[in-house]
């Protein structure tokens, strides 16, 4: 399937009180609209593979343009479609630094690029995207907040979807990176350790109240100049969002989650987000994809709309 083809779905009508997004949703031309959402698929789970996880996130990003597409649109908005980058073989590096490549050229275009995964692996290739853009100015902080059950902090020698943040943190001094929602169970001591040595804020999935997480996302927004957002949608309980690698035995209210969203994305500084971890082979009635798809529809909208 091409992206193309995955934007489909009911027609009805043309004028803007009708629109659905894949009415709205065109192939991405670099100048048409700067300051449009564009999105790129990130078709790879090799690195979900190297850290021993469930397979079937490759088939996320078309998953999320589906679930995305019957979507209604409150106001008329434009927006783009790069493609989809495609991992084969065993090739992830390769496909982080395509990711990264095509990140840089849709920021440096005036755009705001949503990346839909793919394994955590995407990360790596978000990261090396807004990085390597002309939105980094020297001097400038890039804030990483990841919404996840795990640090992704691991010391194995080959990269993963485990690996990707501390990747970032051993080669890039001005990252700060903050995770709200991480599972005590599902993280070692070791991990905890790793944390604590980066200086990584964090909030665990037991201390995710409402008004905790809003001073949480606040004392973050501050220190930082560009924000990077990425979901894993294993941060979400599992009732909410089985379709994902590691389903979470407890996980964030999705209430909160969108909370988080909310605040970020009227902050100013979000520049970038990625959502990761959907596998459409494990999702019942397709409850992660249209969850998914809700929180990238109210991000995008409140963002460009």
């Amino acid at each position: 399937m091409t992206a193309e083809s995955a934007w489909t779905g009911r027609v009805d009508g043309t004028t803007p009180r009708h629109l659905r997004w894949h009415q709205a949703v065109t192939p991405y031309e670099p100048g048409t609209d700067p300051g449009a959402c564009v999105f790129v698929g990130f078709a790879c789970e090799e690195g979900v593979r190297r850290n021993k996880g469930r397979l079937g996130a490759a088939a996320g990003p078309d998953a999320l343009r589906r679930a995305l597409s019957p979507m209604a649109l409150a106001t008329e908005l434009r927006a783009f479609d790069a493609g989809t980058i495609a991992v084969t073989d065993d090739r992830l590096e390769d496909g982080q630094r395509r990711l990264g490549e095509t990140v840089s050229a849709l920021l440096d275009d005036g755009a705001f690029p949503v990346v839909l995964g793919g394994g955590h692996e995407v990360a790596y290739g978000t990261y090396l995207g807004l990085a390597g853009s002309a939105r980094r100015v020297p001097g400038s902080v890039i804030g990483i907040l990841n919404l996840d059950a795990h640090f992704d902090l691991r010391p194995d020698p080959v990269p993963s979807s485990g690996t990707p943040f501390r990747q970032i943190l051993e080669t890039d001094a001005d990252v700060r990176y903050a995770v709200i929602g991480i599972s005590q169970p599902s993280n070692t001591r070791v991990l905890f350790d790793t944390a604590d040595r980066f200086g990584v804020r964090y909030l665990l999935d037991d201390d995710c109240e409402p008004t905790r997480v809003a001073a949480f996302v606040d004392v973050f927004l501050a220190g930082i100049d560009l924000l990077y957002l990425t979901i894993d949608l294993d941060v979400l309980p599992a009732a909410v969002a089985p379709g994902v690698s590691a389903p979470a035995a407890y996980g964030v209210a999705l209430s909160t989650i969108q909370a988080v969203c909310d605040r970020v994305t009227a902050s100013g500084r979000l520049a970038v987000v990625d959502v990761a971890e959907l596998n459409p082979r494990l999702d019942i009635d397709h409850r992660t994809a249209r969850t998914a798809a809700r929180l990238i529809h109210r991000i995008v909208t409140r963002h460009v709309g």
